[in-house]
């Protein structure tokens, strides 16, 4: 008997299944096409008509009504979905003018199809779109951060967050004068902002690596520091978690894998991860029951053994 295939060998094969159906109905679709342009009366009368267009009306509003409900909440799910309504208002569109064409409210169908359906169609795909890359602000790390993290009330004050001012001087112990100056240093430098209850929010930001040769003088010894005292606090960090891995319990997760990218590959892969980590930090701007704070890290470099000494 021969051994069981490896699931990465199941995987490619299934893809090329698919990619083998879709390429198959594709090439099929061709011939049955142009057998239905030569054989489909150009009038045919039917029953159910009421049925079909409610029925897909029905249809319709349960995709915008679960597309809203799951885009909300910035679900997964709601990519496909929303791609399947924007196609299905492209139909609507479609079979409104075909079907309407010889009536009295042909340009009426012509004006909803290219002023409502078709741009709501084009809104629904940017908007699946948009909840698998809605970026969050991107700049690198400049000196006013690095002052920032340099003092630990900043720190304090952002973990204390989402809250008014008051809540959190007495969460931190800070005096009031001092929470207001580390709120105001916070939201100049785009960290924090207030709602519309008054209270002050995190706001999630990319924050690229500092290179010190874009520095000088005493800022470049000052930014080489940062990052040697930012990789020494992250190996730390790594060796705290191995020591204590066994204390999560099912809050913990780890994965390492080897694998042969090319530079656009591996750029790709970059995007994808920061896509996908966006999408978590926009889910939510408040605290819920039974969540927690986790530390999430993505490296990616070469082995040592593949770097020339």
């Amino acid at each position: 008997m021969s051994p069981p295939a490896p699931a990465s060998n199941v995987v490619i094969m299934i893809r090329r299944m698919l990619l083998t159906v879709l390429a198959g109905a594709a090439s099929l679709l061709v011939p049955w096409t142009v057998y239905l342009a030569h054989t489909l009366p150009d009038r045919y009368d039917t029953g159910q008509w009421r049925a079909a267009w409610v029925g897909f009306d029905v249809a319709l509003l349960l995709c915008f009504a679960a597309g809203a409900w799951l885009g909300m909440r910035r679900r997964r799910a709601a990519v496909p979905l929303l791609s399947a309504t924007a196609a299905m208002l492209c139909c609507d569109a479609w079979f409104d003018v075909m079907l309407g064409w010889t009536s009295s409210e042909r340009w009426t169908s012509v004006a909803l199809a290219v002023f409502v359906e078709i741009p709501v169609a084009v809104v629904l795909a940017f908007a699946a779109r948009r909840l698998l890359g809605d970026a969050l602000p991107k700049r690198s790390v400049n000196l006013n951060d690095i002052t920032m993290r340099e003092d630990p009330r900043y720190h304090l004050v952002t973990r204390a967050l989402p809250a008014a001012e008051e809540d959190v001087a007495r969460r931190t112990g800070l005096a009031r004068a001092e929470v207001d100056e580390c709120l105001k240093t916070l939201q100049d430098n785009g960290f924090v902002r207030r709602d519309r209850k008054g209270n002050w929010l995190s706001i999630p930001q990319d924050l690229r690596e500092p290179k010190p040769d874009d520095y000088d003088g005493a800022d470049r010894e000052r930014v080489t520091a940062f990052l040697d005292a930012k990789y020494a606090n992250e190996v730390a960090l790594l060796s705290w978690a191995a020591e204590h891995r066994d204390e999560f319990g099912p809050w913990a997760t780890a994965q390492r894998t080897s694998a042969r990218l090319t530079e656009a590959e591996f750029r790709e892969l970059d995007a994808e991860y920061r896509e996908l980590i966006t999408r978590y930090c926009h889910r939510r701007r408040r605290p819920v029951q039974g969540e927690k704070e986790l530390s999430v890290r993505f490296y990616a470099f070469p082995p040592p053994e593949t770097v020339p000494v």
